[in-house]
């Protein structure tokens, strides 16, 4: 390990380690000095109680919430790869259909979520897809995007070997368009758990009690306010966690290569 890679190291990861603890701190001072009530604002102490305290039915309900998030996850890098593979072949066939993709992405969740739990009677898949939709769009055009920008040089060289489509598309088209699709991907990282919590919502308030959003529904009613920011907490952490894991999909699949992940050696 180079002699700059443990300060990059501790500046990249100690740093907002730091400012998290300083603020928490901080709000545990303020709360203390103030007398805050705990039904108005809970210190980070109470709320740590009470991940200890209801640490099960918290845990059961992180659970379904994830499960449905990396579900929508899954369907939309399936559907959006597909998606983008169609674009790329026909200008006419992107002109036609990618607008559609655009209305979804605009359409509000909200909106169109509670059309979809009364349509599909399984409450789980209602909230798959509704998480899916929020999740889908960054992947489509991202990898589009990233399909169509080659270097007019090496796509000039493919024609001049007279290399087939599926070739092109492969050894071409598909390295090229892997930066554009990771970044996507970190986008819809953090739709798809955002998808899900207002699915949740939704569904929370037609008496659905299964994830963290219902929870935090039911301890709003309850006036349980530690419960329900140790529920968005959970949110708040596994929608880090998430981004992390993408973050590191994406270092080990560009950073042999790509320069957006090479790094400088001594």
């Amino acid at each position: 390990m180079s002699g700059d890679r443990l300060p990059s190291f501790a500046l990249r990861y100690g740093a907002p380690f730091a400012v998290g603890i300083a603020l928490l701190c901080a709000w545990q001072a303020v709360v203390t000095a103030y007398d805050v009530p705990s039904y108005l604002v809970p210190s980070p102490l109470a709320v740590l109680d009470t991940l200890r305290r209801d640490g099960t039915l918290l845990w059961h309900s992180l659970m379904f919430t994830l499960a449905v998030t990396l579900l929508a996850l899954l369907l939309a890098v399936v559907i959006g790869l597909a998606s983008a593979f169609l674009f790329v072949q026909s200008r006419v066939i992107e002109a036609s259909l990618f607008p559609y993709a655009v209305l979804l992405q605009v359409t509000p969740i909200v909106a169109i979520a509670p059309l979809i739990i009364i349509w599909v009677k399984d409450t789980t898949v209602a909230l798959v897809i509704c998480a899916t939709i929020v999740a889908l769009f960054p992947i489509v055009s991202n990898t589009t995007l990233g399909l169509r920008s080659v270097d007019p040089g090496l796509a000039e060289l493919f024609r001049m070997y007279r290399a087939g489509r599926w070739q092109t598309l492969m050894r071409l088209r598909v390295p090229s368009a892997l930066p554009y699709f990771f970044a996507g991907l970190r986008v819809s990282t953090g739709l798809a758990l955002i998808g899900a919590v207002v699915a949740e919502f939704v569904a929370g308030t037609g008496g659905t009690a299964s994830g963290l959003a219902y929870q935090i529904l039911l301890s709003g009613l309850q006036l349980n306010i530690p419960r329900l920011f140790a529920a968005l907490f959970l949110i708040a952490a596994t929608g880090i966690v998430l981004s992390l894991l993408a973050a590191l999909a994406t270092r080990l699949a560009l950073r042999r290569w790509h320069e957006s992940e090479l790094r400088e050696e001594d």
